[in-house]
């Protein structure tokens, strides 16, 4: 994860950033690590910021008119679009993944993706016993539900009779972007308010509303319990006049949400070098 970018020496200083920051070797977690220990939340969380950052900073940067980022990623979007710093980002990214891996501890929930329905069906059809919701609208036809875990799993029964192709259970430590995440979003404020906020140099697109934002304290932590909107994402930068779509990180999940979300959009992953048209 990341290595290509971390043998530049842009992304280099990127990753000593980040270690510095956080106190953690990241090169070693992203390169050395079995899967186990990255795929914790408080390791995959800074793993993939300090990738997508060091991808954007090793990269020539032509035309970026708009920038966004799933989840975690928005924070990459805000570090290389100038909102902070990439070590104020590091900072937050490393609060953020401990606050949510402790409150999957302390108050456990599960997530499905569910595929073949829209997000505004599975939110008629989620039950309201217990916790369920739409977490992530990553596209038409895929969409990710959270909450409680047995109101997770009696949502998914409910979507198949709905018309859901399969609903499957996803291997994550907690209930993110639901309101099981509320007591990990307040605890964040403490670390917004230590990092200086500046208008950037591009817009970004924000998860939470869809739409290019600067009330960024706010609505980092409101992201936490509240649904990525990534289908509307990508809709709000087609009508900013974005043409070319470029996913800087590791792998290629965006580009192909892309090509649901507008077939007729161009999109391509950095890291890989390979056009995805």
């Amino acid at each position: 994860m990341g290595k290509e970018a971390f043998e530049t020496p842009a992304g280099r200083t990127v990753f000593d950033s980040v270690s510095a920051a956080t106190g953690k070797d990241v090169a070693a977690l992203c390169f050395d690590s079995d899967e186990e220990t990255l795929r914790r939340t408080e390791n995959a969380q800074i793993a993939l910021f300090t990738a997508s950052v060091a991808s954007y900073q090793s990269s020539p940067q032509p035309g970026v008119v708009v920038m966004a980022g799933h989840s975690v990623g928005e924070y990459a979007a805000l570090a290389c679009a100038g909102v902070f710093s990439v070590t104020d980002g590091a900072k937050l990214v490393a609060r953020r993944g401990e606050l949510m891996a402790e409150a999957g501890r302390t108050r456990p929930g599960a997530m499905a993706a569910v595929l073949g329905l829209n997000a505004e069906t599975i939110s008629r059809s989620l039950p309201s016993d217990g916790v369920a919701v739409v977490a992530n609208d990553n596209c038409p036809g895929q969409v990710v539900i959270s909450g409680d875990a047995e109101a997770v799993k009696q949502a998914a029964e409910a979507l198949k009779t709905a018309g859901a192709k399969r609903c499957l259970p996803l291997n994550v430590s907690g209930a993110f972007h639901s309101p099981l995440m509320a007591d990990a979003a307040e605890r964040m404020r403490d670390a917004v308010a230590t990092v200086d906020f500046s208008a950037g140099s591009l817009p970004v697109v924000s998860n939470v509303t869809a739409q290019p934002e600067s009330d960024w304290p706010e609505l980092l932590i409101r992201q936490l319990v509240s649904p990525v909107r990534w289908t509307e994402s990508v809709r709000t930068m087609l009508t900013m006049g974005t043409e070319e779509f470029v996913e800087f990180g590791p792998g290629d999940v965006l580009t192909g949400l892309l090509k649901r979300i507008a077939p007729e959009a161009s999109g391509w992953n950095f890291d890989s070098r390979e056009t995805k048209d």
